[in-house]
């Protein structure tokens, strides 16, 4: 699994634990729904880490525990 594909998963994840919907994920920390949904689609492997804390926000959590997750342990080396 590489960063982009976990990023995807655990906000898929963090919305269902809290039985949120993308569109509500969206309007909850001020992201673009496009924005959500390229990143839930796998069409934007790239998420900045300013967007990840604007999802956190409206999450009502923090970037650690975003990423204290078992999804960011051993992921693929990046470069090749």
């Amino acid at each position: 699994m590489n960063i982009g594909e976990a990023v995807r998963e655990r906000i898929l994840q963090l919305c269902a634990q809290r039985d949120l919907s993308i569109n509500r994920l969206s309007s909850l920390s001020g992201v673009t729904q496009s924005t959500v949904n390229n990143i839930v689609s796998g069409r934007n492997n790239s998420t900045t880490i300013s967007t990840i804390k604007k999802l956190c926000d409206g999450l009502g959590i923090t970037i650690e525990e975003f990423f204290n997750s078992e999804l960011f342990r051993n992921l693929e080396q990046e470069i090749r």
